[in-house]
């Protein structure tokens, strides 16, 4: 599933980012180059993130 249609960010680098230790949507998507730009993903990204930490 796309996360963000803006920078193309699949939920699966998200999940990734997270693991990986970023905490917040901005250094997730930092990890991957790129930054949120209109923002709507913002929300979906803190839940994906909030998920895996809850899973870890």
């Amino acid at each position: 599933m796309v996360v963000c249609v803006c920078n193309a960010i699949r939920e699966k680098d998200v999940r990734a980012a997270a693991r990986a230790g970023h905490s917040s949507p901005c250094s997730a998507y930092a990890s991957l180059g790129r930054r949120p730009r209109c923002g709507q993903c913002v929300p979906f990204a803190r839940e994906i993130i909030a998920s895996e930490h809850a899973t870890a």
